[in-house]
């Protein structure tokens, strides 16, 4: 197990070196707590909530509060570095720019699908084309029923 956390911190350090020069290639301050908050999200490897994230940071960086976290999400979304995506009815959970992509929401037991950025494609382009609209398929997810669900029992229960 060693071996694979100690292969593993080099390429996760070598990305947040990355992000971090992206950051500043875009006009942001590299902070602490951006640091931290970048870090934890490469930890964690997306659908993280703010109080998730903020959990997270606080182990190595306890004076780092949840609406330092919050207002350094908002600022690193407005520099594209991170997205949020609404899936379903909880809290918005945040992604690294770089790995934003769709979903799929089971309404009936929850179950998240992340999707390839393809099949949303052909949406995007309709929307496009038709109405000069720019679709982000990675801020909310598309729901329904997963095949579990409607294999199952509860399948009689949902509409159709």
């Amino acid at each position: 197990m060693s071996q694979v956390r100690d292969a593993a911190e080099p390429e996760a350090e070598a990305e947040l070196g990355e992000l971090l020069v992206a950051l500043r290639g875009k006009g942001g301050r590299v902070t602490t707590a951006r640091r931290a908050l970048l870090g934890a999200m490469l930890e964690r490897g997306g659908h993280c909530s703010a109080e998730e994230l903020a959990e997270a940071v606080s182990v190595a960086h306890p004076g780092v509060r949840l609406s330092t976290v919050y207002r350094n999400l908002e600022e690193l979304e407005r520099l594209g570095v991170v997205v949020h995506a609404h899936l379903g009815h909880g809290a918005a959970s945040y992604h690294l720019a770089s790995r934003a992509h769709g979903h799929l929401v089971c309404e009936h037991c929850g179950v998240e699908i992340e999707t390839p950025d393809e099949l949303f494609a052909s949406l995007a382009q309709a929307a496009a084309q038709r109405w000069g609209f720019r679709v982000n398929p990675w801020h909310s997810a598309v729901s329904g029923t997963c095949a579990d669900c409607l294999a199952s029992d509860r399948a009689r229960e949902i509409r159709p």
